[in-house]
């Protein structure tokens, strides 16, 4: 039995303690804040309550497979899984609007074909089909294996090149792909807004973006009933049920190492605490900006998605008035003026006309009473520098400013949004730094663009010192996070002969 010290109780390191304490070791989670769940945070004022992370999921059997692996009891005996139905709305910037069904590809094609124009349903199913060709290319090795120590066959771009001009040159960013395949602004928004809500610029992300929009219309779109949050809560009760220690508010301030491994952990109060393994589920980046990871030079830190740039502004909106019956869980309202959202994303700034996505869900546990709503509006914003956001977000005019213009847009999916409005609360990029370590949100893990959109390896540069959660392989989100906590397991337990989960 291993002795395995924990930094941080977010969704990823959680996983990990959880398996890892079911093989049998002594797992001990040292977090900051006081309480875990990382990301995937709450806001509570009035009776009304608003996830502040994720608000959805996208591929549940990996969380049913952390359960099944982890306890008798499946993971819908402890949260109720919704499908979300129709899984999205779109509102294009020339006021056309498209309901997609969950989980059905004729069914969106359908869809597409009625509000579009005919043809339209077919280039995007078409489309789609390429997409599966990137995502089977690519799954195995990218999501469910421990990165290889020469990552470099990741450089190269999975997505199915589609011969154009000249050259024959197939489509290297998900922009082009839009442009070139799709031929409909609106489809192209469609799909770049896939991205966008990853944080990722279409016009420089790899084709092999085109993933998300497969991974969601395949395996749909869920919802916890009491939010996000309420998976958080299941997985810090399974961690307790399988003896994994929390200790709270304990800031971890150093890695200690001793014959060129990691030995333990040094708390910010001088205790040391021993382990024969250390799982690291802090941001990576922040592990060594503030030298908890000791590094002499930058060359030395392990490869950490160096093109996340992004982080998020969410609005919480409490509303008078019941929430009507034909309300949709999920809309998406895309900007008006695509490049000058994109050009500011780019340059730092913040935009004019953001693309926001609205989340309505129909849970009576989120409002006070069915006379109210609680609704949530979140945009992608530049994260600001590289260590600080004082620059954008310092300030609070400005950060309410931005606010004001999400709220305008998201007026265009909730009539008479501002008439029923009763107080908003605005979190930024400064917020989800001072919860999680880190201004950035990280992406989930992407073959080509020469790696950029690679995480750091789940084995860190020191021996016996593991990276779990979002910067970690195999990246960010919900899902990925949970992968990544299934890959350190596997990795500790088994040692050089794991090969991946199954």
């Amino acid at each position: 039995m291993a002795r395995i010290a924990v930094i941080g109780a977010g969704m990823g390191a959680m996983a990990a303690a959880a398996r890892l304490a079911v093989a049998g070791h002594r797992v001990a989670v040292y977090e900051r804040a006081a309480t875990y769940g990382g990301a995937v945070g709450r806001f509570e004022r009035d009776g009304f309550a608003f996830d502040t992370g994720p608000g959805l999921l996208h591929l549940p059997a990996v969380q049913r497979d952390l359960f099944v692996k982890t306890g008798k009891e499946p993971l819908e005996q402890c949260v109720e899984l919704v499908p979300v139905d129709p899984a999205s709305r779109h509102v294009f910037a020339d006021g056309t609007g498209v309901s997609l069904p969950n989980a059905s590809r004729a069914g969106v094609v359908s869809a597409l074909d009625e509000a579009l124009e005919a043809g339209a349903g077919e280039r995007w199913g078409e489309f789609l089909g390429r997409a599966r060709d990137a995502w089977d290319r690519s799954r195995r090795p990218l999501l469910e294996e421990p990165l290889p120590a020469d990552p470099s066959p990741f450089e190269r771009d999975p997505y199915p090149a589609q011969g154009r001009g000249f050259l024959r040159r197939g489509a290297r960013t998900l922009a082009e792909v839009g442009a070139w395949e799709l031929r409909d602004p609106r489809l192209a928004a469609l799909l770049e807004g896939h991205a966008l809500s990853y944080g990722l610029d279409p016009r420089t992300a790899p084709a092999s973006a085109a993933v998300f929009a497969y991974m969601e219309q395949t395996f749909g779109s869920w919802y916890v009933r009491g939010g996000i949050r309420a998976l958080a809560d299941a997985l810090y009760e399974r961690c307790l049920a399988r003896k994994v220690e929390f200790t709270f508010e304990a800031e971890v301030t150093d890695v200690l190492e001793k014959a060129g491994r990691a030995c333990g952990i040094e708390l910010a109060g001088g205790q040391r605490v021993e382990a024969d393994f250390v799982v690291a589920g802090a941001p990576v980046p922040a592990l060594y900006r503030d030298q908890v990871v000791h590094w002499e030079r930058q060359d030395e830190w392990p490869r950490m998605q160096s093109a996340a740039r992004t982080g998020r502004v969410t609005v919480c909106l409490a509303l008078r008035g019941a929430r009507p019956g034909d309300a949709v869980h999920r809309t998406v309202v895309h900007t008006t003026d695509r490049d000058g959202e994109l050009d500011a994303l780019a340059a730092g700034r913040l935009c004019d006309r953001p693309t926001v996505t609205v989340l309505r869900p129909d849970d009576a546990s989120l409002r006070p009473d069915d006379a109210h709503e609680a609704i949530t509006v979140t945009a992608t914003v530049p994260a600001g520098g590289a260590w600080s956001s004082e620059n954008l977000w310092g300030a609070g005019a400005q950060a309410g400013a931005f606010a004001d213009r999400m709220v305008e847009a998201a007026a265009r999916a909730v009539p008479e949004l501002r008439d029923r409005l009763l107080w908003r609360e605005v979190r930024t990029p400064a917020d989800t730094f001072r919860e999680t370590g880190a201004y950035r949100v990280p992406a989930p893990a992407l073959a080509g663009a020469d790696g950029a959109w690679l995480p750091a390896a789940n084995r860190s540069p020191l021996p016996g010192l593991y990276f779990a959660g979002g910067w970690s392989h195999p990246g960010g989100g919900l899902a990925h996070a949970g992968m990544s906590g299934a890959l350190v397991a596997g990795l500790i337990v088994e040692g050089d002969d794991f090969r991946g989960s199954q």
